[in-house]
């Protein structure tokens, strides 16, 4: 019973982590521990999924939604460490804010659910977006770049599999790879 839920009990533990994570802003060190636990089990939840044969359309939904609260948690976070440096990025933040707001609505009226597809691109976002707090501590904003452009190439991509899409594949790779392994027939 325990490993049939373990992946989504992680994912909640994260989701649950989240408001300490806002709370500790303050207080650099308490983020980055926080922080670095909330990346873990975001790195955990799915690979235990996966090795235990227990993914499932909540798991995958529970993740996407647990990575938004996160999104938002770090975004936040950022905004109020870079201040007026924000400037260049801000475009491209809106961008992709935007974008992504277009590809949930989509989901929502041609799945009838709101859904994040779990792309290769989105992952690599997402991976780049989760060492952005260290490269704002770094002071390197320049290394910022990277995170924005493909944040805006993986959102576009996510809205043309969209668009292209007949079913929901939340394990879609991305544009240029066959059916995921998990899809159903």
């Amino acid at each position: 019973m325990l490993r049939k839920h373990a992946a989504n009990a992680i994912t909640l533990s994260r989701i649950a982590l989240l408001p300490f994570l806002a709370l500790a802003y303050g207080n650099v060190w308490l983020f980055c521990v926080l922080y670095l636990i909330c990346g873990a089990t975001d790195m955990a939840d799915g690979w235990i999924a996966r090795r235990t044969g227990t993914h499932s359309q909540l798991g995958a939904r529970l993740d996407s939604a647990a990575d938004l609260c996160m999104f938002a948690a770090v975004f936040i976070w950022c905004w109020l460490e870079i201040g007026p440096d924000i400037g260049p990025f801000l475009p491209w933040i809106i961008l992709t804010a935007a974008i992504r707001g277009l590809n949930l609505l989509i989901a929502a009226w041609k799945y009838r659910t709101f859904a994040i597809v779990h792309t290769w691109g989105n992952k690599l976002t997402g991976g780049l977006f989760f060492l952005a707090p260290f490269i704002i501590a770094s002071e390197r904003l320049g290394w910022l770049w990277p995170v924005c452009i493909l944040s805006v190439l993986s959102a576009i991509e996510e809205l043309v599999l969209h668009l292209r899409s007949r079913s929901l594949d939340l394990n879609k790779r991305g544009l240029f790879f066959r059916a995921s392994p998990r899809a159903k027939p």
